[in-house]
């Protein structure tokens, strides 16, 4: 009987991908024309090539509807079908996703691997993941997506899953015990994913006396970089698509202002996946619970606004689409001086840098300063001398302006972010009262 590799063994570390030719597919219709349809395959290439392959060719399909059993008809793939043979191309990617059964349909028909956009990604994250939390996450997203596509010629996921039992020749018989196998590993997955959640929810209470910024932006936009450069953080920083997987949180240390958090998160992309972004919840819960968010954009993409605009669409769908936010266009040093002026006045609330260049970071700074103090309040809280662990407390998760002393009383006039009031009034004592609001 076929078994699942242990998780350790799922994910194959420095593997070499070979470099093979492939057919990239995009749609034209009145809601997509031509030009939006070509800026998408030129993502969709930068996609292949961090997996290694090449792009061959472009295709481009007017199509009024879709096709239920061959997405873009049969007179068209009768057409690819040909050019594929003429080109000696043994793979064909479409920048949509298919259904199971149009991807059957497809690879019986046309003869060769076929892949959609949701794949590619997915293979991608598998191949970028480094810690356990990841691979689980990515496991789970991969198997839930491969489950209802499973065929005997699904060999490019097998690359990252490490073999499920798919064999070539081995049957239907063999196909329904690979599902079957994949079942329970889902469940098992999901499972780990809950505990996983409730990890990081005990560690997000454990930061509730502090104020939390998150990065957010589209892949390649340099989150990362602002973060080691505010922080002293060591996280990989690499010039090609989703070389961040994993959330990571260092302290922010501005004058005046303690107990703040600056967190680096996953990179998001056009059409992200949902199942993915449902199975990386846990990690991308730094941005829902965020005070503020900093969405980065890379100002000197062409694609800028339409990715910013994907980079809501992610946040409306975790439920962080209203939360307090700053836009930060990155890499102005990539950018002509007279479109430089032009994206000031256009977006005169956002703030321009290059964080690799180290330029205009003090208006990031100033900016984060006014946005945190925003979010703060100025209290008169009175405590009783003796009451020492309040006024440790107050010390230690407000910045104090000024102590006074009277009788047998101490009163701080202090200035404490309104998230951390609310935990710091849970934590004091009755005999501590607040004088002012």
């Amino acid at each position: 009987m076929s078994k699942l590799p242990d998780q350790s063994k799922i994910f194959p570390t420095g593997a070499v991908l070979p470099s093979e030719k492939v057919l990239l597919v995009g749609i034209i219709n009145s809601n997509q024309p031509r030009h939006i349809t070509e800026e998408h395959l030129t993502e969709l290439e930068l996609l292949m090539n961090t997996l290694g392959y090449e792009m061959a060719d472009k295709q481009f399909v007017n199509q009024r509807a879709v096709d239920p059993a061959y997405f873009i008809g049969r007179g068209k793939a009768t057409e690819i079908r040909d050019f594929l043979k003429s080109q000696n191309i043994s793979e064909i990617v479409f920048d949509d996703d298919l259904s199971p059964t149009q991807m059957r349909n497809l690879q019986e028909f046309l003869d060769v691997e076929v892949r959609d956009r949701t794949g590619v990604i997915l293979e991608i994250f598998a191949s970028h993941a480094h810690t356990n939390e990841a691979h689980t996450q990515i496991e789970l997203a991969t198997l839930e997506y491969l489950l209802p596509r499973l065929t005997r010629r699904w060999t490019h996921l097998e690359r990252q899953i490490g073999g499920i039992g798919v064999r070539a020749g081995s049957g239907e018989t063999q196909i329904e015990t690979d599902r079957r196998l994949i079942k329970t590993r889902i469940a098992k997955l999901k499972s780990e994913l809950v505990a996983i959640d409730r990890q990081r929810t005990v560690q997000s209470q454990r930061r509730a006396n502090c104020f939390r910024i998150a990065l957010a932006g589209y892949t390649n936009a340099g989150k990362s970089t602002i973060l080691n450069l505010f922080t002293g953080a060591d996280v990989l920083v690499e010039d090609k698509l989703f070389a961040t997987l994993d959330t990571t949180v260092r302290q922010l240390n501005l004058d005046g202002y303690p107990n703040v958090l600056l967190s680096d998160t996953i990179g998001f992309i056009r059409k992200l996946p949902h199942n993915l972004i449902a199975s990386f919840r846990s990690t991308l819960r730094e941005i829902i619970d965020a005070d503020l968010i900093i969405k980065v954009a890379d100002i000197s993409s062409p694609h800028c606004l339409q990715q910013l605009v994907s980079v809501e669409e992610v946040l409306n769908e975790l439920g962080a689409g209203n939360r307090p936010s700053l836009i930060v266009f990155n890499k102005i040093d990539r950018l002509d001086e007279n479109v430089f002026k032009i994206a000031q006045k256009t977006y005169p609330e956002a703030v321009f840098i290059s964080a690799l260049n180290q330029l205009r970071i003090d208006d990031l700074i100033q900016a984060l300063e006014r946005a945190i103090a925003r979010e703060g309040r100025h209290l008169r809280i009175q405590t009783p001398f003796e009451e020492v662990s309040d006024c440790a407390l107050i010390r230690n998760h407000t910045t104090v302006q000024q102590e006074i002393y009277e009788d047998d009383v101490v009163i701080f006039e202090v200035f404490c972010y309104k998230n951390v009031w609310n935990w710091l009034a849970r934590q004091l004592s009755s005999a501590t009262t607040v004088l002012e609001m």
